[in-house]
């Protein structure tokens, strides 16, 4: 496969993009959520296909699920992409105007980065979610997808790719690199003559990969090991509910929680609710010395615990002597994605929300809610534990850079 070419593709693409107008492109989005829809059938057949391998791969059932596109997941993606006809568009946005002492008129716009590469793993929703918002944003987009999805984004990508061609719309504003090999990632990585900005999607070991491997500049996401604390102050009805949910809802995504950490004077009362309702989903429960004098039939944890993100039906118990010690136990093994505290003592609730460092921090909230469709951006690009250049849910405003524009009349520097 000759990326090269993608990449010229792709920037005359970014170009032609940057003349549409809000309106075309969101009746672009329009069809392109149409065609989704339309093509149903075929999408699960090609998705069938990518799902069997996995089985008989021995692929873990959270990573399945991952992989897994049925009705309400291709419905997903086309309200994703309705749902960024009816955002703001925020290209052109004149986000500062200043008129100099003298007489030069400095403005900063929005505009497009240009062109968007992202690798990402399993979850074939994210091809439709990614050229939603590079679309919207102008931007054209190249996808690297794993193999194990290889079926089910070739075919997103070429329902999608005539539905905008029909409108009018050049096709290549979205090209898949169907070559899954780990040489063509690497050579990918290294476009930065043709690529602006590569996001990666998935575990810890593509995430480091590409760090260490991009000439590209590279925003970090993904990884996940989200802890919920439950401060002394808690409610313990409350904690279980948050906890059954932030586990068990989705197990392998990051914004599951996959460490939960208990102060010692709750700990006997809150622990054992807490772990009946989580065996009900058969998650295996692994705790330290203090979890498992509680809770007996709990797995010993080890040192590794603290900072694994499972993405399956396990979870680790870490006790604390005070929020001091858990703020510092999360902030040493965590992430940076997202931490929840449940607690009803406002200065422990805010004390936890101002030390903690994560890209989003809840209070008595599952920190499932990380997410762009969930905070009201559209489909997301990816969650970001970065702090340049975009840090939690990545949408539109997040795919922009600036622009500064200057009028003037006659002006020289004296």
């Amino acid at each position: 496969m000759d990326l090269k070419q993608l990449g010229i593709n792709a920037q005359k693409a970014s170009k032609d993009l940057q003349k549409l107008s809000s309106d075309e492109k969101n009746s672009c989005l329009k069809a392109a959520a149409d065609a989704l829809l339309k093509n149903k059938n075929i999408l699960k057949k090609a998705n069938e296909a990518d799902v069997r391998l996995a089985k008989e791969k021995g692929v873990k059932t959270s990573l399945i699920d991952r992989l897994l596109l049925d009705d309400s997941r291709i419905e997903g993606m086309a309200k994703g992409l309705t749902q960024l006809i009816n955002l703001s568009d925020p290209i052109g946005e004149i986000i500062y105007a200043k008129r100099l002492s003298n007489g030069l008129e400095v403005g900063k716009k929005r505009v497009p980065l240009g062109v968007i590469g992202i690798i990402y793993e399993s979850r074939p929703n994210v091809t439709a979610d990614a050229f939603g918002l590079c679309f919207k944003t102008s931007n054209a987009v190249i996808l690297k997808g794993g193999s194990d999805a290889l079926n089910s984004n070739k075919a997103i990508v070429k329902v999608i790719s005539q539905a905008i061609e029909n409108m009018g719309c050049n096709p290549l504003a979205i090209q898949l690199i169907e070559d899954t090999s780990r040489e063509t990632a690497r050579v990918f990585m290294r476009l930065n003559q043709y690529v602006d900005v590569l996001i990666p999607r998935g575990g810890a070991g593509l995430i480091q990969t590409v760090i260490e491997n991009s000439t590209v500049p590279v925003i970090e996401t993904g990884t996940g090991n989200c802890h919920i604390y439950v401060d002394v102050q808690a409610d313990i009805d409350m904690a279980v509910n948050i906890i059954f949910n932030a586990k068990t809802q989705r197990t392998g995504v990051c914004n599951a929680c996959e460490s939960l950490v208990i102060h010692k004077d709750i700990i006997k009362e809150a622990l054992p609710p807490i772990c009946m309702k989580l065996k009900k989903n058969a998650i295996e429960i692994r705790g330290d010395e203090t979890a498992r004098e509680v809770c007996h039939d709990l797995v010993p944890a080890t040192e590794d615990d603290w900072g694994m993100e499972y993405l399956d039906s396990i979870i680790s118990v870490k006790t604390v002597n005070d929020i001091d010690e858990a703020i510092s136990h999360v902030n040493q093994y965590n992430t940076k994605h997202s931490e929840a505290i449940i607690t009803n003592d406002y200065r422990n609730a805010r004390k936890f929300l101002d030390e903690v460092d994560a890209a989003a921090v809840y209070v008595n909230a599952s920190t499932r809610f990380t997410d762009g469709f969930e905070f009201g951006f559209g489909a997301e690009i990816g969650i970001s534990t970065q702090k340049l250049h975009a840090r939690g849910p990545m949408g539109l405003n997040e795919l922009t850079t600036i622009k500064y524009i200057i009028y003037g009349d006659g002006h020289t520097r004296p």
